[in-house]
């Protein structure tokens, strides 16, 4: 689903009460239980050999990272979704496997999801459930679900009570082959053909695979999690290459479906979906 050097024309603003959320502790290594026969157990995680790729990969759509970053903590996640959702762009997740190898993807696309009036949002009407308990606890909190059954979705809560982004693309920087390694073991079909690099985390599906994220991560925060964290990019796109469009996969969200809440780095050949009609929109 269920995301400047120079000045750009401000999105449009959807009316809507901000709440505070409640700051429920998040768990950091336990995994979430719901009585949803959908929510299986999850595969225990896989201990992959060291990354055969030498360093980060060098992006020419940021600047290079130079060694470890910022880790970002809850002063960076505390704001309402959709602010959250573009600076969110440019920022790298680190996800550390249990061998200690770490796989490192700059974020290129996210969808803010705004509360109890999205109906796109898995908590419209402020229903809460086991299932979607993340999306009201303090902001940074993970909410992974499961779709189909077998694949997983990634996102983290932010200001207001049921908001949340959802990460929907990365650009691999560290660890490219470990993550390709995860991707063929973990998808189904034309599993024998080798994964191209812009395909190992071009969905949000695709990158839970490639990071090996599974629903054992559902509530963990984000700022204080040892397995998995933000850290600050070296350089954040300018507003002129932030895209602005219609979320993915919400056709049943009647007028929500068509709010330009999916942000992505114009260009860049790691996102999802291209939307070359809200490109035009956002250059005019």
């Amino acid at each position: 689903m269920v995301t400047p050097a120079l000045q750009m024309k401000k999105p449009k603003q959807f009316s809507r009460r901000m709440v505070q959320k409640k700051q429920r502790p998040a768990r950091a290594g336990q995994p979430h239980r719901s009585s949803d026969a959908a929510q299986a157990p999850c595969p225990r995680e896989r201990c992959l050999g060291p990354p055969t790729t030498a360093g980060p990969y060098r992006s020419i759509y940021f600047s290079s990272p130079k060694g470890h970053l910022t880790r970002l903590g809850l002063e960076f996640f505390n704001q309402p979704a959709v602010p959250l959702a573009r600076a969110f762009l440019g920022q790298v997740l680190v996800r550390r496997l249990p061998n200690g190898t770490e796989l490192r993807g700059r974020i290129v696309e996210t969808e803010a999801y705004l509360g109890p009036e999205d109906e796109a949002a898995h908590s419209r009407g402020g229903r809460q459930t086991p299932r979607n308990r993340g999306m009201f606890m303090k902001p940074g909190t993970l909410y992974v679900y499961i779709i189909y059954g077998m694949y997983f979705c990634m996102n983290i809560s932010s200001q207001g009570d049921g908001a949340c982004v959802l990460l929907r693309a990365l650009e691999p920087l560290e660890g490219l082959e470990t993550m390709r390694q995860l991707r063929s073991t973990l998808r189904k079909g034309t599993a024998s053909r080798v994964l191209k690099d812009r395909e190992l985390c071009s969905g949000p599906s695709k990158l839970c695979q490639a990071l090996a994220i599974n629903k054992s991560f559902d509530q963990r925060d984000l700022a204080q999690d040892e397995a998995v964290w933000l850290e600050r990019g070296p350089l954040e796109p300018s507003e002129p290459a932030v895209v602005a469009a219609a979320r993915v996969g919400v056709g049943h969200a009647g007028e929500w479906a068509r709010k330009p809440l999916r942000f992505y780095v114009r260009g860049s050949p790691w996102v999802s979906v291209v939307d070359r009609v809200a490109e035009q929109d956002t250059q005019a």
